[in-house]
């Protein structure tokens, strides 16, 4: 079992990470509604986003609060829907939020480049 200590952490970066996620979900859709107002077609849209450093750093935010978002949730699930508490749970539930980061950054190199 956590520590109370601990509890309050992970839902404080539950709960900052989600703030963060929110803002970044209204720029999302800001940027796609001017792109698909303006007609953008995808060829134009990924020539927009080459070399485009803050755009770039926009979605890496975004996905880093994925990245810390969903594994606390998960493990939250994981121990009230199936049971499954203590370590492997945190641990498989990390090793997920690390897999998002990973082809988080792999995906935004990849409109960067």
């Amino acid at each position: 079992m956590t520590s109370a200590i601990t509890q309050a952490k992970l839902w404080y970066w539950q709960r900052a990470s989600a703030l963060v996620m929110a803002l970044c979900v209204v720029g999302h859709l800001a940027i796609i509604i001017y792109a698909v107002r303006g007609g953008l077609s995808a060829a134009e849209v990924l020539g927009r986003t080459r070399g485009n450093w803050p755009l770039g750093g926009f979605y890496a935010v975004f996905l880093l609060a994925c990245a810390v978002h969903v594994p606390i949730g998960l493990a939250t699930i994981a121990a009230e829907w199936l049971g499954w508490r203590g370590r492997s749970a945190d641990v498989a539930a990390s090793l997920f939020g690390g897999l998002i980061a990973v082809m988080g950054l792999r995906a935004v190199w990849g409109l960067m480049a």
